[in-house]
């Protein structure tokens, strides 16, 4: 069984009652993740991602947030 070390970074609320949880989940392989929790009420949405996929879907987030600026 494979054991995890969790830590929690960045905790915020999203439009409609959504709650956003982001980890930082480090593995015995000493392979590293972030932890993506979306809860909406009862449901439970979690992603597991590597740090090019953060990078990208962060460059993108950021890059549409600039744009509603305008």
């Amino acid at each position: 069984m494979t054991s995890e070390t969790v830590e929690e970074f960045e905790n915020f609320s999203a439009p409609y009652g959504r709650q956003i949880k982001l980890e930082d989940v480090t593995f015995d392989s000493d392979m590293r993740l972030m932890r993506i929790t979306i809860r909406e009420g009862r449901r439970f949405t979690i992603m597991d991602v590597d740090a090019a996929t953060a990078d990208k879907w962060g460059g993108a987030m950021l890059a549409w947030a600039a744009r509603q600026k305008n």
